[in-house]
């Protein structure tokens, strides 16, 4: 079935579904990883945008349970070179196709996507839009242009949890206290602006009993749970577009150490009195380097943000740039000086990718210990 995607800069790609018909918008991004597709596609952080994969030959090794980070497919569309039908893993319980089209998701196949890739390096990251429906590339390239974008749209709303819930033998348990939680040592609060589960499983293995609660709790909500700390987690779209969340986390400071990843790294930032600006095609993938300045070491990791924090809108005697970015120098993470406080721009929870910045949940682990 033919397909055309059109972008907002009126550029047109040709290819054909393998989910069947439809037509979606977002922002036409691209991933580096050469597998991962499933963590790709399941991660919240994807809302409002349509991937594209690098890599050339995607489905190969189907689809299973255990390698969902969220609950459904969280991308707009999926945009690959070439499919492979009869994927070939033990693991394997599903194809691709079949996981796409349970959650009406487009997958196109046939595109140039190296050429698609290199476009975006040199526009920046673009509005666009994928139909099966529509092959009028003129009218494509107006829907394109005319559709919201992520710049200051509150996507968090979107993908956040709709009620509390505890994580226990790998899976959500409905409810608003830590009973509903594995049980463990260390008490933690999750807020959810677009999650991650193998953030929660990786906290669980560290002895934490984790409670998960949308992302308008309020900062007396969370200390009336009482925890030992509190996670900052990744989700989608701008910072800046997200209205009351940092005020929230600006009252939990001083009062419990606090852990961010990815936006939660971002609306630090704006809690510390900095700002936010967009990237021009953003970091996505699993081969990211990133230099810890405290240690000199280099870490690869993996990413996805379109969004960055001004490291000269921060105070320097309050916050400490503690990673950069070895690509672009952007910031890649922060401390505060006088509160326990930490985070990262990056997903050090290696679902997919490396696992070379597992340390930081540690880390987390010890912060809460030395409260």
């Amino acid at each position: 079935m033919k397909a055309l995607i059109a972008l907002e800069d009126g550029t047109i790609f040709e290819g054909k579904s393998f989910t069947g018909p439809g037509e979606t918008s977002g922002e036409i991004v691209f991933n580096t990883g050469m597998s991962g597709y499933q963590e790709v596609l399941t991660d919240p952080s994807y809302k409002g945008q349509i991937v594209t994969m690098t890599y050339p030959l995607i489905g190969n090794y189907g689809v299973n349970p255990e390698d969902m980070e969220s609950d459904r497919v969280q991308v707009e569309a999926f945009l690959i070179k070439e499919y492979n039908a009869i994927p070939s893993n033990f693991r394997s319980t599903g194809t691709l196709a079949d996981f796409l089209k349970k959650d009406n998701i487009l997958g196109i196949e046939g595109i140039d996507t190296r050429a698609l890739t290199r476009h975006i390096r040199t526009a920046g990251a673009l509005k666009g839009i994928v139909s099966t429906e529509d092959l009028d590339p003129d009218s494509l390239v107006r829907k394109a242009k005319s559709s919201p974008g992520l710049v200051g749209r509150d996507l968090v709303r979107e993908v956040t949890c709709a009620e509390p819930y505890g994580w226990r033998e790998n899976k959500p348990v409905p409810g608003s206290n830590f009973s509903t939680a594995a049980p463990g040592k260390y008490k933690v609060v999750a807020y959810d602006f677009g999650l991650k589960y193998n953030q929660l499983r990786l906290l669980t293995e560290r002895n934490c009993s984790v409670q998960v609660v949308p992302c308008t709790t309020s900062a007396d909500e969370i200390m009336a749970m009482n925890p030992d700390g509190v996670f900052l987690s990744n989700g989608p779209g701008d910072p800046a577009g997200i209205p009351g969340i940092v005020d929230n986390i600006r009252a939990l400071f001083g009062k419990k150490p606090i852990f961010g990843i990815c936006l939660g790294n971002q609306l630090l930032g704006l809690a510390y009195g900095g700002t936010t600006y967009k990237l021009k095609f953003g970091h996505r993938g699993a081969n990211q380097p990133v230099k810890d300045l405290t240690t000199g070491k280099i870490e690869i990791t993996s990413q996805n943000h379109g969004f960055c924090v001004d490291s000269t809108t921060l105070n320097p005697d309050d916050i400490e740039l503690t990673h950069i970015n070895l690509n672009d120098n952007s910031v890649e993470g922060m401390r505060h000086r006088k509160h326990p406080i930490f985070s990262v721009q990056y997903h050090p929870e290696n679902a997919p990718g490396p696992h070379d910045s597992l340390y930081l949940f540690d880390r987390f682990i010890d912060m809460m210990r030395q409260k």
